[in-house]
């Protein structure tokens, strides 16, 4: 093992093909048919491409491991990746890469339909490849998938720190747990619950981390560091919202650049939240994330934090 990691974020899982379909409001009233504007587009990107992506846009040197089909949805994770320059490590995959339908709402707000046919409980990432790549990585970002929670041993026992985000967990499933008190830094959303600072404190008395982000869309975030619960006030978004898909993982992806660049983590949240308001203005067909002259320029016109 080298004396200095060559890798700053090692991202499992989390790969995949999205279909977009913007629809002309949410919920979808039922009818015969619709005829969809701007069309239908497929394209790679699920929540471990877009961190991966939104790393790698703020310069920090991302490899990616998931599993992949022999099928043309991953071809375009391929093509994703090789045009990007990111550095992508695939284990086969028999039942086909994993890929979602996401109807896009005027607001901006999504609904994900997945194929829970891409996938299998007998899924895995070798535990000597995840070992190989965590000792070369400063640090491992994890997708909640099957393959990703069997990978969490080798993870801790390669002693790389550890980012994990639940989405839109409730506060009480077992399975998100299992990747909440594995993690150094979790992020969630705090969508499904009902007293966010219970559950972020249950995760830091639970298991390791030492940092918990909530996010909450347009009212901002809240930020548990070091035993306080400060609120990140929202960013305003530089241009018109146009899509939600993807603002959680550019978040988390600024999150740990600050941290991986030595800012502290009230910094590394403002970070998040302005990385997230840009996300929102990016169609889901493209895939467009923050650089870090970007968000840097637009951190040194916000008012310094609290």
């Amino acid at each position: 093992m080298s004396s200095a990691p060559d890798i700053d974020v090692l991202v499992l899982g989390g790969a995949g093909v999205d279909t977009i379909v913007y629809v002309p409001e949410l919920p979808l009233p039922l009818a015969d048919s619709y005829m969809i504007q701007p069309g239908i587009q497929t394209r790679a990107g699920q929540t471990g491409d877009f961190a991966a992506l939104g790393l790698h846009a703020l310069g920090m040197r991302t490899h990616h491991l998931d599993l992949l089909g022999d099928d043309p949805e991953g071809d375009l994770v391929r093509a994703l990746h090789r045009d990007h320059g990111i550095p992508l490590t695939e284990v086969p995959q028999p039942s086909g890469t994993k890929r979602a339908v996401n109807l896009v709402g005027p607001d901006g707000r999504r609904l994900s339909l997945y194929d829970a046919t891409r996938g299998s409980e007998t899924d895995r990432l070798p535990d000597d490849t995840v070992a190989a790549l965590a000792s070369a990585s400063r640090h491992a970002h994890v997708s909640i998938t099957q393959p990703c929670a069997q990978a969490l041993p080798a993870l801790l026992t390669a002693g790389v720190t550890i980012s994990t985000d639940l989405h839109d967990w409730d506060g009480e499933n077992p399975y998100h747990a299992a990747f909440a008190h594995a993690a150094d830094i979790v992020f969630l959303s705090a969508t499904a619950l009902d007293d966010p600072e219970r559950t972020m404190r249950g995760i830091v008395a639970r298991g390791r981390a030492r940092e918990v982000v909530a996010t909450a869309g347009a009212d901002g975030a809240h930020l548990l560091a070091d035993g306080e619960l400060t609120h990140v006030p929202a960013v305003a978004p530089p241009s018109p919202v146009v899509d939600s898909n993807g603002a959680g993982d550019a978040f988390a992806a600024a999150y740990l650049f600050g941290r991986l660049t030595g800012e502290p983590p009230r910094r590394s949240a403002l970070f998040g939240a302005i990385a997230g308001a840009h996300a929102c203005t990016v169609p889901s067909t493209t895939t467009a994330p923050i650089d870090r002259a970007t968000l840097l320029t637009r951190a040194t016109r916000l008012p310094p934090a609290p």
